[in-house]
């Protein structure tokens, strides 16, 4: 008994008239009278009591009409299935982060996009936070977690994730940094201090300490990664300025310090960026549209 056949006979159970089913069905009443027939043959019952005027279900008729309702949810629900099967994205997505987004930021936002995309390879990529958008504009990714700069290329599109507070930090192991932090006036131009090469981190330190109006101050080292600065930090090479969330993910937080009372770092901006010429591609409006 076909899919057809089934979707008649619930028409008709629920109609109880042969001309409304019959034109539901683009056929003539004498067609579905002879279709409903072969049904009844099939199972071996009566299913309607039909005269000139009236239809009614039998008692078969009525738990035929149970039967053939479930079976034609079904066959929807299997349709449906293959559709979304058919329709469902493939490919390959690559996305670049620092290491500590890779722990802090990235995880929630996979986990979202895996739920529905189940097919789409991810390609992941871990570097210094500040070469960000450098990857999506020379299209050596198709994302990047990134800090939102003063001035984002018109190429990129940025979509916020989170505000990032910054943080001084200093370390824990009598050193001596931790005597010339020990003095009741910090002699900031002594101290020696840890920065990222470059990146809003490097930008906001100097205009912190530009603040403070201490003379030149006495740069120990520059590295790339903020994960590379909090372990210097903890060996006792000098203080450093990092995102908070760095500090929170590391290995060595426990032999590091925040420093108080040294006065306010701006924060920034986090989100997940692309070029803008591509958000229109099916995966990645996927992507925005499962982490929104």
């Amino acid at each position: 008994m076909d899919q057809r056949s089934l979707a008649m006979f619930v028409h008709l159970s629920q109609t109880l008239h042969f001309g409304k089913t019959a034109q539901a069905f683009h056929m003539s009443p004498s067609t579905l009278s002879r279709a409903i027939q072969r049904i009844e043959d099939e199972v071996c019952f009566d299913l309607f009591i039909r005269d000139n005027r009236t239809v009614v279900l039998t008692d078969a008729g009525k738990k035929f009409q149970h039967y053939a309702q479930q079976q034609a949810e079904q066959w929807q629900i299997f349709k449906q299935s293959l559709d979304e099967t058919q329709q469902a994205l493939t490919g390959k997505l690559s996305i670049y982060c620092s290491v500590t987004a890779a722990y802090s930021h990235l995880p929630p936002l996979l986990e979202r996009f895996r739920q529905q995309h189940p097919l789409v390879e991810i390609m992941l990529t871990t570097g210094d936070a500040s070469d960000a958008l450098d990857q999506v504009q020379t299209k050596s990714v198709d994302f990047a977690i990134a800090a939102n700069p003063e001035n984002l290329p018109r190429s990129v599109y940025f979509q916020h994730l989170a505000t990032i507070p910054l943080a001084v930090i200093a370390p824990t192991m009598n050193c001596i940094v931790q005597q010339q932090l020990n003095e009741k006036v910090l002699p900031w131009s002594e101290i020696p201090i840890i920065l990222p090469e470059h990146g809003p981190a490097r930008k906001r330190f100097e205009l912190w300490y530009r603040k403070k109006q201490q003379g030149k101050p006495n740069i120990y080292a520059t590295v790339s990664g903020h994960e590379a600065l909090v372990s210097m930090v903890a060996l006792g090479c000098g203080v450093g300025i990092v995102p908070q969330v760095v500090v929170e993910n590391s290995p060595v937080k426990d032999r590091v310090q925040y420093l108080a009372s040294v006065g306010e770092i701006a924060p920034f901006d986090l989100g997940i960026c692309c070029l803008n010429q591509s958000k229109s591609q099916p995966l990645t409006k996927a992507f925005f549209n499962a982490i929104a």
